[in-house]
């Protein structure tokens, strides 16, 4: 090959080179087109005003409706106990028995008194049937009559003197036979047989009225001013006539099967507690609740008028408080503050932030920000597989009704 082809040859390389160049350039020169928007598959539910019960969940303690300390109404040893301790006595059943003898002897000697004084009485009857006629014939002066007269009343009294001696050492006998006044549960026994009795020791056991049995809770100043505001905003509706029913919850969960009222509310505030007393009674004829039991007392019959309910794991918690996300005409998600109050079930009570018709995003949410696509669905009430239930609270923000 000559000069000249070869020259040739290397010219058009260098050519094909920089048209390779050039187009290389002008395609790192333009713009990547950006990705298509993600949209957020979530579920999300179209708020519905309606009545919502409202259930009030409170910690409180079970208390005897009647505790009766059993003591000894006479000094003297005790003799026997005849029951077991902790068991259950019906009314009138015997727990104690005090030593008899020294009771019985007084008793004789009451009765023997009371013969004395019998016999003088018939003696003075007689005389002054025998001095009223004569007094009249005037065979015995005046004097011997009011003498007669006056030794017959005064044998009475003295016979009823000594019958009412009787009567102490026969009640005095019967209190060595101690029995329950009631039925119920008994205690402990305080005293040892062989025991002297007094005064200063007379108390023996307790017994305690299983049924009614009285629950005791508390409601707090401010929980009791915010549920007047509440009523006075229409945002809540008393039981009719205020005839709440309580539920009692054991401490397995297991719910007790009986029901029962609120009977007192204490009008007084307690400086040291800073609640207010409420009192409620339920049957407990089986006898499963015993005195001085923590439980949890449910008080329903409130509702609340037109709330709005959203589920629970759709409201959210920020640095401001807490919100929900709502999909707008858009179907874009909008962060929207929220006020919540009570729960009710596994809802959320919300009562600023929310109206009638909004959609509010139940499930999906975690992720979302302000103005991100949704693709929603229609929320069925199911909370998703690996949706954690959210942890139930003690005893919710809200309490129990109180007298007006």
């Amino acid at each position: 090959m000559n000069k000249r082809a070869i020259r040739q040859s290397r010219s058009r390389a260098m050519t094909v080179s920089l048209a390779c160049a050039v187009v290389c350039v002008a395609g790192c020169s333009k713009e990547v087109p950006p990705p298509a928007p993600q949209v957020a598959q979530v579920t999300a539910v179209t708020i519905e005003p309606r009545d919502a019960p409202v259930i009030y969940d409170f910690v409180g303690q079970t208390q005897s409706s009647r505790e009766v300390e059993i003591r000894a109404r006479v000094d003297g040893f005790l003799e026997k106990r005849v029951y077991t301790e902790g068991s259950i006595v019906k009314g009138g059943q015997v727990l104690f028995l005090m030593d008899k003898k020294p009771f019985q002897a007084q008793v004789d000697a009451a009765k023997a008194q009371v013969s004395k004084a019998q016999a003088a009485v018939d003696v003075a009857k007689s005389n002054l049937a025998r001095v009223k006629p004569l007094t009249e014939k005037e065979a015995l002066s005046q004097k011997d009559l009011d003498d007669a007269t006056g030794n017959f009343e005064s044998t009475s009294a003295s016979l009823e003197a000594a019958k009412a001696q009787l009567v102490t050492a026969q009640l005095n006998l019967s209190y060595c036979t101690i029995a329950s006044p009631v039925d119920g549960i008994t205690g402990a026994a305080a005293q040892a047989d062989g025991t002297y009795l007094n005064q200063a020791n007379a108390q023996l056991t307790t017994v305690a009225v299983l049924t009614p049995m009285w629950v005791n809770f508390s409601l707090s100043e401010n929980e009791l001013q915010s549920l007047r505001n509440q009523a006075e905003k229409g945002q809540l509706r008393r039981a009719p006539n205020n005839s709440y029913v309580v539920e009692i919850v054991l401490v397995d969960g297991q719910v007790f099967p009986s029901t029962g009222s609120i009977t007192f509310t204490d009008p007084s505030f307690n400086a040291q507690t800073g609640t207010f007393l409420i009192r409620a009674s339920v049957d407990n004829a089986q006898g499963m609740l015993r005195p001085n039991q923590y439980v949890r007392v449910r008080v329903k019959g409130a509702m609340r008028p037109n709330a709005i309910l959203v589920p629970q794991r759709a409201v959210l918690q920020g640095a401001k408080g807490h919100f929900v996300w709502v999909v707008d005409k858009d179907n874009k998600a909008e962060n929207r503050p929220v006020t919540v109050g009570d729960w009710s079930g596994d809802d959320w009570v919300v009562t600023e932030g929310l109206r009638a018709g909004d959609r509010v995003v139940v499930d999906g949410g975690l992720k979302l920000g302000p103005g991100t696509a949704l693709n929603p669905k229609a929320y069925t009430g199911t909370p998703p597989a690996s949706a954690a239930k959210p942890p139930q609270p003690l005893a919710p923000k809200p309490a129990a009704p109180a007298a007006k």
